[in-house]
């Protein structure tokens, strides 16, 4: 029996384990690096172990420390989450040499499946379709397009796709290099690129006593990079006879390596229904939570159930409903997915029925390792949470997910919320018409743009102008009950000036004795203001805007959209003028490579140096032909956020 757990990760993941270790009254113990002090997980256990250091390379990854915090906390068994070392067969020997117990597969299996190359050989001689693999030497104009993919790890790093054979010997390379420096394995090879594949898994629990469930499937084909951002459960491209065979498909594919415990096993599919086995991921998965709402099973409780040596009952639950998730990133869609930094000053999504269980009818849960407050660092995968809606059909979901999304308050950091809005919204995604070239279709740059235009975005920075207004008037030491700019007699208007998504928002506005008169919005009535809210009428429709404030930032939810401004001083500090064709660091980060040198001439689009920040690699270019005139960075050294990492001159500079 187990008594204390040990989870060996951060995050919303450790929360979810910390959840169903206490409905089974198992004790439970954090480890936490010096980067995730204050975060919740680090408060979430019984107890808690720092891991000296901020990076992944030395705490998370570090088994080592992670066995002598199990010692030290009195833990006889370590749960790994996912990621980091969760599908590392030598920390899961240590674990069980050590005497503990390991919530996870056997070592074997995990060691099995973490080749994708042998596990490949070993699904086709199983019976389990699968794509031809493909030496990188060997490929051929007729195979293309065709996936560069690393045989360790996963998560979309390490991967690169190839369509023209020129580009092959450059993306092997830097596959080669992303996965050495992510997984410390640079072994990749090649299959066949499907464009509009649909990327279907089924969820696998398996015990030592023979039992094996597929549980259910889920699909996950809208991704950026190759990483998942929606998941669902069921797929609506599945019916009831590609179902039984992904079933057995997966079935077979558990029973082949003798696996025990909670497993995914990972297929593309045509849309036609031939589908081909791509990966088994020998851990719990980020998606798990829509299975879960669709079957009632709980599954980390039965990963702890089966680790006791517990068996399975002969057949698993029915599914009842459909169940969406989101990835809630901090990340900027419209610039390349950049992930993003910095405080976390509010986080509240409404509606929420559950965190980190199964709610107790149809609703949203909420699996979140951030909150108000929380500091997104650079260390780590930029995910703030998973929002997840159950409901009775598909599109009762969908509506209900994106619902709770439009209007949740979410200030500080940049994320994908409007893109996600949108995705749920689309008519493609209504229609189940889902493929790993969503984004591509559909243009990011319409999928991405913000829920409000540039209409109600004037009307948001307008009750920015006003709430600002209501709060120095709050703030004055006498006469507080007067308003903003009231005069005896006519004066000049108050101004305020604001940027969002590049652009500069200028609001001039005048408290009269009849009330708000503002010149771009003359239809538009003040009903109420204060701080932190206010009531607008425009053309005889009354609504609300919230307003958050804070250092440099003016964030405005209302029914017409989420709007973050950039308060503007009224007179520029010539100080703080960059160089023209200054390229700033989008984050903090590393670099990895340089391209380039001082004097080098260069194309629009030609790249200059590689970053490396939360967990992937981020090229920056040359943003127009001319000189790289300025070279400020070297290979190793790490940047802050805005520095500037090159200039480069145009000739009509």
């Amino acid at each position: 029996m187990i008594e204390n757990l040990l989870v060996a990760n951060r995050g919303e993941i450790a929360l979810r384990v910390f959840r169903s270790c206490a409905e089974a009254g198992i004790g439970t113990v954090a480890v936490y690096s010096d980067a995730d002090a204050g975060s919740p997980h680090a408060t979430g256990a019984d107890a808690a172990v720092r891991l000296p250091g901020e990076a992944p390379s030395d705490t998370y990854l570090r088994s080592d420390l992670l066995l002598e915090a199990a010692r030290a906390a009195g833990a006889d068994a370590v749960h790994p989450g996912y990621g980091f070392l969760s599908e590392n067969a030598a920390f899961a020997r240590a674990v069980l040499e050590a005497g503990l117990t390991w919530v996870g597969p056997p070592p074997d299996a995990i060691e099995t499946m973490g080749s994708k190359v042998e596990s490949k050989r070993l699904m086709a001689k199983a019976g389990v379709p699968v794509l031809p693999e493909l030496e990188p030497d060997a490929v051929t104009e007729a195979d293309l397009p065709v996936l560069v993919k690393a045989s360790a790890g996963g998560g979309g790093r390490g991967m690169r796709v190839v369509r023209e054979l020129a580009d092959l010997p450059g993306a092997v390379d830097s596959a080669r290099a992303e996965a050495e420096s992510a997984f410390g394995d640079p072994t990749v090879f090649c299959e066949r690129y499907l464009d509009t594949g649909r990327h279907i898994e089924v969820q696998v629990l398996a015990d030592e006593h023979g039992t094996v469930w597929a549980v259910g499937e889920r699909e996950c084909s809208i991704q950026r990079r190759h990483q998942k951002v929606v998941e669902e459960a069921p797929s609506p491209l599945v019916d009831a006879a590609m179902r039984a065979e992904l079933f057995e498909a997966a079935r077979r594919a558990a029973k082949a390596i003798d696996y025990v415990g909670a497993g995914t096993v990972e297929f593309l599919s045509t849309a036609d229904g031939t589908f081909y086995f791509l990966e088994m991921n020998t851990r719990l998965q980020v998606e798990h939570p829509v299975t879960e709402c669709t079957t009632g099973v709980d599954l980390v409780a039965w990963q702890l159930r089966v680790a006791e040596g517990q068996r399975l009952p002969p057949t698993p639950p029915e599914r009842t409903g459909h169940a969406i998730e989101v990835r809630l990133y901090a990340e900027d869609p419209a610039a390349q997915w950049q992930p993003q930094s910095g405080t976390l000053h509010r986080f509240e999504i409404p509606g929420v029925r559950a965190e980190f269980a199964i709610p107790d009818g149809h609703g949203l849960r909420l699996d979140s390792g951030v909150t108000g407050g929380s500091v997104i660092g650079v260390h780590y995968d930029p995910m703030l949470a998973k929002v997840i809606a159950w409901a009775p059909d598909r599109a009762a979901a969908a509506r209900m997910l994106a619902g709770a999304l439009a209007r949740a308050r979410i200030h500080g950091v940049v994320t994908n919320r409007d893109l996600l809005v949108r995705v749920l919204r689309h008519p493609a995604f209504l229609a189940g018409d889902t493929d790993t070239a969503f984004f591509d279709r559909h243009g990011l740059d319409t999928l991405a743009r913000p829920l409000a235009g540039a209409e109600h975005t004037r009307l948001s920075a307008l009750a920015a102008a006003l709430a600002e207004a209501a709060a120095n008037r709050a703030a004055a030491p006498v006469q507080r009950g007067l308003p903003s700019g009231w005069r005896n007699v006519p004066g000049a208007d108050q101004r305020r000036s604001y940027r969002t998504g590049g652009e500069e928002y200028q609001v001039s506005y005048r408290l009269t004795r009849s009330g708000l008169r503002a010149a771009d919005h003359p239809d538009t009535e003040l009903i109420e203001s204060a701080p932190d809210r206010v009531v607008l009428e425009t053309a005889g429709v009354r609504r609300t805007f919230l307003v958050g404030r804070y250092p440099g930032l003016v964030a405005v939810d209302s029914p017409l959209g989420p709007v973050s401004l950039t308060p503007l001083p009224r007179f520029a500090d010539p100080d703080a003028q960059l160089a023209a064709g200054s390229l700033l660091a989008p984050m903090p980060g590393t670099v990895l490579r340089v391209a380039v040198s001082e004097g080098d001439s260069v194309t629009a689009g030609e790249p200059l140096l590689w970053l490396e920040a939360m967990k992937m690699e981020h090229q920056i270019t040359a943003p127009a032909d001319g000189v790289v005139a300025e070279l400020p960075v070297t290979a190793g050294r790490q940047v802050e956020l805005g520095a500037v990492l090159a200039v480069v001159r145009t000739p009509e500079e």
